[in-house]
């Protein structure tokens, strides 16, 4: 059963060399989006890693990644076998290695919010709708390909305003994950932002925002967002009825530090088709190939 030393050995994607093919039917490995600060996630995902092992009697690392691309990138070249995607990667993902299972998501992302937030300068509020205020100011996205931060706020800003954001905003930029996404409004560097609902509430719970300088002014309609997919061959490397049994143990992850690592407060089965009104979004805007 791997500790949290034995995972920090894994080295990180976009810097390191990641195990060999021939390494993989030995340890069975996964990844997550980087949506939060990398440290942070590989001490929440290392305990995932041993939940998993003691539970699947196999060996688990988790392999920390340094981009939303390089998840899916690993994903394609069997250098993970499990991920924790957001929609838009889970759906790229799938389409690069046939057969691959969306597995089970989190209680609430079949439901998933993205919020809007303002810094305190723009003297905007909560409303019901984006308010045509927001028009000339600055806006940073999250990652590129992030669901939550990106794919769906634009959906709805361009819904809203029948405009591309370049159009709409004065400056657009792509912090690369939520956590920035806030910190960056907060401090004024952008007057708005789209982040991840959970992120938000999780950091407002934490104390890390500052309600002073920024808040929420708008959340979008629900959507499916993040979910576990497993590769289609994870039976014939890992074994006969193994899919059914990674499945079994992301539905019965209970420990609520394990559930803290995403965060959700459980887990649901889920399967491709729950994410068709994400490729079809995304396909609109031309973010799939």
């Amino acid at each position: 059963m791997p500790s949290l030393t034995s995972v920090l050995t894994v080295l990180s994607l976009g810097l390191f060399s990641l195990p060999t093919l021939a390494d993989q039917t030995e340890t069975f490995r996964f990844t997550a989006i980087p949506d939060e600060d990398e440290s942070r996630l590989v001490e929440r995902f290392s305990r995932v890693a041993d939940y998993l092992s003691e539970t699947l009697e196999v060996e688990v690392e988790y392999v920390p990644v340094k981009s939303y691309g390089a998840a899916v990138t690993a994903f394609r070249n069997d250098q993970v076998q499990l991920a924790w995607f957001g929609g838009l990667s889970g759906v790229q993902a799938r389409r690069l290695v046939p057969g691959s299972q969306a597995l089970a998501q989190g209680v609430e992302d079949a439901a998933f919010e993205s919020y809007f937030i303002a810094h305190s300068s723009t003297g905007l509020e909560a409303a019901d709708q984006l308010p045509e205020e927001i028009e000339g100011k600055t806006f940073t996205f999250g990652a590129k390909t992030s669901t939550s931060g990106r794919l769906m706020p634009e959906h709805y800003l361009r819904e809203r305003f029948d405009a591309a954001p370049e159009e709409l905003f004065s400056r657009v930029g792509f912090s690369g994950d939520h956590s920035r996404t806030i910190a960056l409004v907060e401090a004024g560097t952008y007057e708005l932002g789209a982040v991840n609902f959970k992120v938000w509430d999780a950091a407002l719970e934490n104390g890390d925002v500052d309600t002073d300088k920024v808040s929420v002014i708008w959340s979008t309609p629900s959507y499916p967002d993040y979910q576990w997919t497993l590769r289609g061959d994870a039976d014939e490397a890992f074994g006969e009825g193994f899919t059914d049994r990674v499945r079994q143990a992301l539905l019965e992850m209970e420990d609520p530090e394990l559930l803290e690592s995403f965060p959700r407060s459980g887990f649901i089965p889920a399967d491709n088709s729950m994410y068709a009104p994400i490729e079809t979004v995304a396909e609109s805007l031309g973010l799939l190939r």
